[in-house]
């Protein structure tokens, strides 16, 4: 099906994001999809800095600054006022990176998930406390560089599988997204604002200097992500119906990993080693949608 993508801006220039940011033309695009009616919970992270200083914003919708922590109780807050106040058509979007979802605010965002609550958590994943140094965090990649996970000491664990998380909620909606296929980030972010209940969206948010990459090559990367399938795109229904969305040309992950600083450490055989662990999650991932 095609999505036609829609023409309003809700996101204005101004805003304070490094050139070449993930997180910025993700905002954008969910902005184009969700429209104007609709309030932008944010709690501590890259965008806090992005949307501009008080008391002016570069985005058109209003926003609720909040704690680290907090992204999960405060969303399930604004959600109720406005119900208080008869409002069931404003829709609540908590925005927050993967600090503030993997780690930090897993306990909030794990609470508003298992009561249902009504609204949408984005989590813009930069794979990296970005906004404080870039420090690692667990959704960090395996052997990743950090500057707390040097290069003589890189990150020994494998990302946390947030989406596996949240399946075990058995919410309604949960998917994967990234800039690099617009149409089909768009579509994930219409769904979940049409389908009642707690939504989580999972955007893969390529950070310049983070990962070490010129800035034009964020949606390149993006996409890399996706066709040497370290990102597959798909949704969970209920937690228990998996949709595959897209079927990646299979391309080896050395394609992905060599455009990165993040990475430039990495011998061939732990090239290698990424390549297997990468096969077997796919694989994983395919029996759950029955393929």
């Amino acid at each position: 099906m095609r999505i036609e993508i829609p023409g309003e801006e809700y996101m204005v220039s101004g805003h304070l994001a490094c050139p070449g940011c993930g997180a910025a033309l993700s905002m954008r695009f969910a902005l184009k999809a969700l429209g104007g009616k609709i309030i932008v919970v944010l709690p501590a992270c890259c965008w806090s800095i992005i949307a501009g200083p008080f008391p002016y914003s570069s985005l058109k919708v209003p926003i609720v600054h909040v704690a680290f922590e907090t992204g999960g109780a405060t969303g399930a807050g604004v959600k109720a006022a406005l119900e208080m106040q008869g409002d069931t058509e404003t829709t609540v979007v908590v925005w927050a990176g993967d600090g503030g979802t993997f780690d930090i605010g897993l306990q909030s965002l794990s609470g508003a998930a298992e009561r249902n609550d009504d609204f949408i958590y984005v989590c813009y994943d930069n794979e990296a406390y970005m906004n404080t140094g870039m420090q690692r965090s667990s959704a960090t990649p395996y052997l990743s560089w950090t500057t707390t996970t040097p290069a003589n000491q890189p990150k020994e664990n494998p990302k946390k599988d947030i989406m596996e998380i949240m399946a075990a909620h058995r919410i309604p909606y949960a998917a994967t997204a990234t800039i690099a296929y617009p149409e089909d980030f768009i579509r994930k972010l219409q769904q979940a604002n049409s389908t009642r209940g707690f939504k989580f969206i999972h955007v893969l948010s390529p950070c310049p200097p983070g990962w070490r990459i010129d800035p034009e090559l964020s949606i390149k990367i993006s996409r890399l992500a996706v066709q040497s399938k370290i990102f597959p795109l798909y949704e969970v229904e209920g937690g228990e119906k998996y949709t595959m969305n897209f079927e990646p040309k299979g391309i080896l992950v050395d394609e992905y990993i060599r455009l990165q600083g993040r990475f430039s450490h990495l011998s061939e055989g732990e090239i290698e080693l990424i390549q297997e662990n990468v096969d077997k999650e796919w694989n994983r991932l395919r029996k759950k949608a029955g393929g």
